[in-house]
C-alpha cells in the first residue's frame, strides 16, 4: 500500500533536511566542496567515473548507483515512486496541434486527458489558450482562459475563433485581488506548467474558495521570497522544528533538467559552462582568492565565438583587469577538466533533485488536504515529453 500523503511529505522532509549539507553546495563554486573531508571515498569514487557511467547515472540516478555507499539511495527511490496517472483512453489527435509547438502539444496530449469535465473550465496563465481550445474542441464545452498579456489573449482569441471553438481569453493578472472571482464552487481550474507564484496563488485561491483544480506545477524558484515559506501547516510546523531552511537557489535545483533539450543546445551549454570554469580558474589566479566569481548570463546565440573573447567579456563585466598576455589554451583546457569533474560531483545533487521537487509538490498537496480536498497526485507523461510531469488534481470533498 502506497503511504499517503502526509507521511511521505513527512519522511521526505526528514531525509532531505538531514543530508542537505551535501546536496546543497554547487560543484562549480568549490574546487573541493564542503563535504568532501567527511565522505573522501565518495569524492573520489565520483571523480573516477567513466564519462558513458556518469551519464547513465545522470539519466537514471537511482539505478545501480555507486553513492549508495554512502547516500540513501534505495530510500530516497522508494520515496519518488508516484502513480503514474498518464492517461490509457484515446487522446487529442495530432492534427489539433497547429499553431503549437510539437513538443509543447505532446505534452497537452498528455495532460487534457487528465482534466476531468465535471465543472466549467477555467485555464490559468493561458498564454494563447492552447490548452482550453484543444479541450474546448474535445469536450465540445466553452471555456474561459486567463492570460496577462493582451498581445497573447488578442492572438489566442482570434485562433479560437478560427478554429470555431468555444474559448475566450480574458485579460487577467492571476497575482492581482480580483482574480478570486474566477475561482468559484462548480469551477475546475487547470493549468499545465504554471511558474512559482503564479500556481502557488491559484491553489491558495481554490483552497479557500472552493475550487477544482488540475495542476502540472512549475518553476519553483520563481517567488518574490528569498526563501520559502511552506503553503501547508505540516510544511510549516515540521520546517519549524527540525530548523530547515531551503533559499531560492535550493528551489532551482529541484528542475535542474535538460532532457528534452536537443542535442546541439545540450553541446552549447557544455561549452559555455566549460568557459565559465576556464574564466573562473583564471580570476582565481588573477585576484589571489580562491572565491567564485559569478557572471551574468548570456542567450547561448549571443556567446561570443571564442574563449579569449568570453574571458574579456566576462571580464569586463565583473570590473577585473587582464594581463596583456594570458595563456588561453591552458585556462579552456581547465574549464573543459572543471566540466568534466563538476559534472560527476553534480551527481550528488542529481540524486536529491526529484526528491526535492516531489516535496515541494506534496507540500502544495497538503495545502488542498488540509482545507477538505481529495488530492491526487503522480506523473502525467514520461520524462522525455517534460521533466516536469508531476500532476495535482485536486476536488473538494462531497
Amino acid at each position: 500500500m502506497a503511504p499517503s500523503h502526509e507521511h511521505r511529505f513527512r519522511h521526505l522532509g526528514a531525509v532531505l533536511a538531514e543530508w542537505q549539507p551535501v546536496w546543497q553546495p554547487l560543484p562549480f563554486q568549490h574546487r573541493r566542496l564542503p563535504w568532501e573531508a567527511r565522505y573522501p571515498a565518495m569524492a573520489q569514487a565520483l571523480r573516477e567515473l567513466s564519462d558513458d557511467e556518469a551519464a547513465r547515472l545522470q539519466a537514471s540516478p537511482f539505478t545501480a548507483s555507486p553513492l549508495s555507499a554512502w547516500l540513501p539511495v534505495d530510500e530516497l527511490a522508494s520515496l519518488v515512486d508516484l502513480p503514474d496517472m498518464a492517461p490509457q483512453g484515446p487522446t487529442l489527435p495530432d492534427a489539433w496541434g497547429t499553431f503549437v509547438g510539437g513538443r509543447k502539444w505532446r505534452q497537452i496530449q498528455a495532460f487534457a486527458p487528465l482534466v476531468a469535465p465535471d465543472a466549467d473550465l477555467v485555464e490559468w496563465c493561458a498564454g494563447k489558450g492552447h490548452l482550453a481550445r484543444a479541450l474546448g474542441r474535445w469536450h465540445g464545452v466553452g471555456i474561459e482562459a486567463l492570460e496577462w498579456q493582451a498581445g497573447l489573449c488578442r492572438a489566442g482569441n482570434a485562433l479560437a475563433q478560427r478554429q470555431a471553438v468555444a474559448v475566450r481569453l480574458h485579460q487577467q493578472d492571476v497575482m492581482a485581488e480580483d482574480a478570486g472571482r474566477w475561482l468559484v464552487p462548480g469551477t475546475r481550474v487547470m493549468a499545465l506548467h504554471a511558474c512559482g507564484d503564479l500556481h502557488g496563488r491559484l491553489l491558495e485561491l481554490a483552497a479557500s474558495r472552493g475550487a477544482a483544480v488540475t495542476l502540472a506545477p512549475c518553476c519553483y524558484q520563481r517567488t518574490e521570497a528569498a526563501n520559502y515559506h511552506p503553503f501547508s501547516e505540516q510544511g510549516r510546523r515540521e520546517m519549524a522544528e527540525r530548523g530547515w531552511r531551503l533559499c531560492r537557489g535550493d528551489l532551482a535545483m529541484s528542475v535542474q533538467e535538460t532532457v528534452t533539450a536537443p542535442a546541439g543546445v545540450r553541446r552549447q551549454r557544455q561549452v559555455a559552462n566549460a568557459w565559465r570554469l576556464g574564466f573562473d580558474a583564471l580570476q582565481r589566479d588573477l585576484s589571489g582568492r580562491d572565491i567564485y566569481l559569478p557572471v551574468p548570463s548570456l542567450a547561448y546565440g549571443r556567446m561570443p565565438g571564442t574563449f579569449d573573447d568570453f574571458c574579456r567579456w566576462a571580464a569586463e563585466r565583473k570590473s577585473l583587469s587582464l594581463p596583456a598576455r594570458v595563456d588561453w589554451p591552458r585556462y579552456e583546457a581547465e574549464g573543459f577538466q572543471r566540466l568534466g569533474e563538476v559534472t560527476r560531483l553534480e551527481l550528488v545533487r542529481h540524486l536529491f533533485r526529484r526528491p526535492l521537487e516531489i516535496w515541494l509538490a506534496l507540500d502544495r498537496v497538503r495545502l488542498m488536504e488540509e482545507a477538505g480536498f481529495q488530492v491526487r497526485l503522480g506523473t502525467f507523461c514520461e520524462r522525455d515529453v517534460t521533466p516536469r510531469n508531476l500532476l495535482i488534481e485536486a476536488t473538494p470533498a462531497g
